[in-house]
């Protein structure tokens, strides 16, 4: 069986439910059992690395169906650590013998000094002419066209706009652009952070350091652009836009569309009008992402859901509907859960779990409060927190078991674990 010849360019989103579809209608292509890689180089340097590698890992056993090996790739040269040779082999041998290779957040700049004189990029270019699927996400993605730039240097650190030399592995494919994952970002809120965190002035400086025939290739976050090369063509999935930005002009292609390869290769002759942009509906294309129900794929983010539970939890309680306010809890942990790979190390993550403690709060207080026969009334209440905490008991989350039993201990409800089951018993009992 031929492999597939496919790049695939996450703007974020790449362990998030948002990219599921995606994953696994990519590893359907390839022979079973699919032989998939994580390359952890981008964020090796952070000492959570063994954990956001294990995430990785845990999201593609359960969300894929498919086992994924760790390259132990961190650290191939020039830090203060000595790097391990045997390990460097070791990972530069799975990475040959993958069919699909995984790459996503951390620096783009720390990876490419790692990459810098390795077989890694080489490796890569073969899978795409011989071969095999490329997924590049958020810092890894930044590193796949003619030119970089150092985000976080310039971001957190407040360095001068830079250029630096990019994997150019687009090349290959005869695309010369840079790639600018986090195209729609709004973390600034009063600040401009779109454009992976460039904002608008400082990716016009950026454009400036580019090759005239060089342009910005932007993929908005929880969205992908998934390049075929036999089938010379591009397919926008997830929840937002890919745009080619030649300087001045934008054009813009909403999920669903399909880009000709001819035209990433040319893009200029977008401003001439000899080629125009070319869209079709989802349910004709075999790599876009679809949605239906209320599956998780359909929120955008954890913050979507985040605001969501709380406003369904606040009518719940106003209503004293002591169900759907468990409901809107439980659907918060799940959520939590199903995008924990993708927020682990974001603000909004906090945000849900103070959130989660507060619903789990209020539940206990209204448990107890104001009412003549008080076991009868917080019956449902305290059924339904033990309910909670039945659920996250049995799926090892110890940390939100803590929560529900600090609030009962602090509402002075008695828990007992018997033989028999859960018994419960108020103060006045």
């Amino acid at each position: 069986m031929s492999l597939p010849r496919i790049l695939a360019i996450m703007g974020s989103g790449e362990t998030a439910p948002t990219m599921v579809t995606t994953h696994r209608r990519l590893t359907s292509l390839l022979p079973s059992p699919v032989k998939a890689v994580v390359l952890d180089t981008p964020y090796g340097f952070q000492e959570n690395a063994p954990e956001l590698a294990a995430k990785a890992v845990e999201y593609f056993q359960t969300s894929i169906n498919v086992d994924l090996v760790v390259a132990g790739l961190i650290r191939l040269h020039d830090t203060h650590l000595p790097a391990d040779p045997v390990a460097i082999e070791r990972g530069l041998r799975a990475l040959s013998d993958a069919d699909y290779i995984f790459a996503g957040p951390g620096s783009p700049t720390y990876a490419l000094r790692q990459w810098a004189g390795s077989p890694v990029s080489r490796i890569m270019i073969d899978k795409l002419t011989h071969g095999g699927i490329v997924t590049f996400a958020s810092a890894a993605a930044l590193t796949l066209g003619k030119a970089t730039v150092p985000v976080y240097e310039v971001y957190k650190v407040g360095q001068d706009v830079q250029r630096l030399d990019g994997l150019d592995i687009l090349a290959t494919l005869g695309i010369n652009a840079a790639v600018i994952p986090h195209y729609d970002n709004t973390e600034g809120a009063n600040h401009d952070t779109r454009f992976c965190y460039l904002g608008e002035a400082r990716l016009q400086m950026f454009e400036s350091l580019l090759d005239d025939d060089t342009f910005v290739l932007g993929v908005d976050e929880h969205t992908g652009l998934v390049i075929d090369i036999d089938a010379a063509s591009a397919t926008v999935v997830g929840n937002s836009n890919v745009t080619i930005r030649l300087r001045t002009q934008s054009f813009v292609y909403p999920t669903g569309s399909v880009i000709p390869l001819s035209l990433l290769q040319s893009p200029t002759s977008l401003l001439d009008g000899s080629q125009k942009q070319e869209s079709k509906t989802e349910s004709s294309l075999p790599l876009t992402a679809q949605t239906s129900g209320s599956s998780p794929e359909e929120a955008h983010s954890l913050e979507s859901l985040l605001l969501i539970a709380k406003k369904e939890f606040d009518a719940a309680m106003a209503e004293r509907d002591a169900i759907t306010a468990v409901r809107s809890v439980l659907a918060l942990e799940q959520g939590m859960k199903d995008w924990s790979a993708d927020t682990l190390t974001s603000d909004v993550f906090d945000r849900a779990r103070s959130a989660l403690r507060s619903m789990i709060s209020q539940l206990g207080d209204a448990a107890v409060s104001g009412v003549r026969d008080p076991r009868e009334v917080a019956s449902p209440f305290v059924e339904a927190m033990l309910a909670v905490r039945a659920t996250v008991r049995a799926e090892k989350r110890f940390d939100l078991s803590d929560i529900i039993r600090d609030v009962f201990s602090s509402l002075n409800i008695e828990v007992r674990d018997t033989p028999n089951g859960v018994e419960w018993s108020l103060p006045a009992d």
